[in-house]
């Protein structure tokens, strides 16, 4: 069974959800587990890009942004970060930092909601939380 998991931080920084973000992306990489971050914007895109390079000295965490102009990565060892249904050999593990219910979740095995303390954010994943629900995915949750 799929399962989505929600992490509500206590802090209503754009930068702090996405440093959290970069700490997750980066534990599921030392597992050996190859995500694809989901995002609203080439913006949001490039910042996350960024972040994975400074986030944590002396680590490397292989990415690239993925859209129209970069193929897909020949192997699988590379985090994509996009705008876009993530392609399907990224489609086990999915970050959703976007304010949409992803595409084509047959092949997820997980989905990570990220949310900070905005009211508004919430209300948009709350929303999302009942679209999981009714698609029959696991629920869980988490205060940061």
């Amino acid at each position: 069974m799929a399962e989505a998991s929600f992490y509500i931080l206590s802090s209503q920084s754009l930068h702090d959800r996405y440093l959290f973000a970069c700490k997750l992306i980066a534990k599921a990489f030392s597992q050996g587990q190859y995500c694809y971050v989901y995002t609203d914007s080439i913006q949001q895109c490039q910042q996350l890009d960024n972040l994975l390079w400074t986030f944590k000295e002396n680590s490397f965490i292989p990415h690239q942004i993925y859209d129209e102009e970069n193929a897909t990565p020949p192997y699988q060892q590379t985090i994509l970060i996009g705008t876009r249904s993530a392609p399907k050999n990224w489609q086990a593990l999915i970050f959703n930092l976007s304010s949409k219910y992803p595409e084509n979740l047959a092949q997820t095995e997980r989905v990570l909601e990220i949310l900070d303390n905005n009211e508004a954010l919430k209300r948009i994943g709350r929303q999302r939380y009942r679209q999981y629900q009714q698609h029959g995915f696991k629920m869980t949750s988490y205060k940061i």
